[in-house]
């Protein structure tokens, strides 16, 4: 079944639910206040009849009156103990069953009852500091039901109405609804199909323009994501490639005769060399792998700031003192960082060592902390990074002159990324580059 439908039946179900309970209310209360109402007028007529009743003058069509309102009367005398007037329609019998029945002092009198008939009943006492008699008036309940069911089948065609324009707007509610979610789903299909040109923006509002959103950023990033796995394989290929083809030409050169004493020793040396490449990017390559899944390859450890800073500059110090770069670090704030130490140690010595490869004199590592953030920063003197690299310097087999396998700078990346950081490049103060590391 359709969603709409659904929604539809759902509203349908409830509205007709309420209507019933609010149909069986008012039908009950309406009786009541009918009954009250009927017993309010006879009370004000039995003040009127009394002044009849017990004097001289009575009007000639009294009798006719009393039978066009279906009125009904007797009174009852409490110190003779017996009815003294009453109406020719009323059986005595029954007007004795009454008086036996039903307590006349009662100034709320219940629905009293002939067996067949229900009435409404007003007592009223006639000149009580004289008289010791009650002045009865009945009427039958017959023609209040029958107010009663002409209002209560009006207020039945108004709520049937009311009914059908919900239902309608309903309808067209659920409809302006359920019409975006199944755009959406035609935009989740293309997704599958990868598609990814042909998704358009939907028209949505509230919760679910926020999901049409998040669709759009994931359709974004997917195709981001594929993008940049296909170019990932073609570079991966192309670097693996290189040194393959390097080490086939050697190897079959030394086999066939080719290279012979000294040539032969420097291929081999070349050999081993493009080996040992193939092997580092291989194990980078499996090393980014892990990264980017959920495999336990991160085990997370207190280090603080100022121990990982040291310990960075005690590896890559024989290398700067080689090319002679002079390294000097700053921690205006020490702190305790939560990280894979080997990990991040690795992403810090793959960024230094960058540093000192391209840095004419020094390299500058500041720690700072500001805003409830904690910044690493390292700066060289170099000639600094080309503007149109910068976005893509943390993507894989990006190389700079002088790189090595361009992987890196990305196993920093996801180093610092999974642990809960970010790294961004900018131009250096000191005219080269500046990593900043964020926690």
């Amino acid at each position: 079944m359709r969603l709409q439908t659904q929604l539809t039946l759902a509203f349908t179900t409830l509205l007709v639910i309420t209507m019933t309970i609010v149909s069986i209310t008012i039908h009950s209360l309406l009786l009541n206040v009918l009954i009250r109402n009927e017993k309010a007028q006879l009370q004000d007529k039995g003040e009127i009849l009394s002044q009849f009743l017990f004097s001289e003058v009575m009007p000639s069509n009294f009798s006719h009156w009393l039978s066009d309102e279906e009125l009904y009367l007797f009174v009852y005398d409490r110190a003779l103990d017996r009815v003294v007037l009453y109406s020719s329609s009323l059986d005595i019998n029954v007007i004795h069953d009454w008086v036996n029945r039903y307590d006349l002092t009662r100034p709320d009198q219940p629905l009293w009852y002939d067996g067949e008939k229900q009435y409404v009943v007003s007592t009223i006492s006639v000149y009580p500091s004289l008289l010791d008699q009650e002045l009865v008036l009945i009427t039958p309940l017959d023609d209040i039901q029958e107010v009663q069911q002409i209002f209560f089948n009006r207020l039945m065609i108004v709520f049937l109405i009311g009914i059908l324009v919900i239902i309608v707007l309903t309808h067209y509610l659920t409809h302006r609804l359920v019409t975006p979610l199944t755009q959406l789903k035609y935009q989740l299909k293309r997704i599958e199909n990868r598609q990814f040109d042909d998704i358009i923006r939907i028209k949505a509002t509230g919760e679910i323009k926020e999901v049409e959103k998040s669709v759009i950023d994931m359709a974004n990033e997917l195709q981001r994501y594929m993008k940049t796995q296909q170019q990932f394989f073609q570079n991966a290929s192309h670097e693996l490639k290189t040194p393959m083809m390097t080490i086939q030409g050697y190897a079959e050169g030394i086999k066939d005769g080719i290279f012979e004493g000294e040539d032969a020793e420097r291929g081999l040396e070349i050999i081993v060399a493009e080996i040992k490449r193939l092997k580092k990017i291989i194990s980078e390559m499996i090393l980014l792998a892990k990264l980017d899944s959920k495999e336990t390859v991160y085990h997370e450890g207190n280090i603080y700031v100022s121990e990982l800073v040291q310990s960075t500059m005690d590896r890559t110090f024989p290398i700067a003192r080689e090319r002679g770069i002079s390294v000097k670090y700053q921690v205006t704030d020490d702190a305790v960082l939560r990280v894979d130490q080997e990990k991040m140690l690795q992403a810090m010595l793959n960024i230094v060592t960058n540093a000192i490869r391209h840095a004419r004199e020094q390299v500058v590592i500041d720690v700072v902390r500001s805003n409830q953030r904690l910044e690493i920063m390292i700066d060289d003197d170099g000639k600094g990074i080309d503007h149109t690299i910068m976005p893509h310097l943390f993507d894989r087999f990006i190389k700079g002159k002088d790189g090595e396998t361009g992987l890196g700078l990305a196993i920093s990346r996801a180093i610092i990324e999974r642990s809960n950081g970010t790294i961004r490049v900018e131009d250096s103060p000191l005219g080269g580059a500046r990593f900043v590391i964020t926690f």
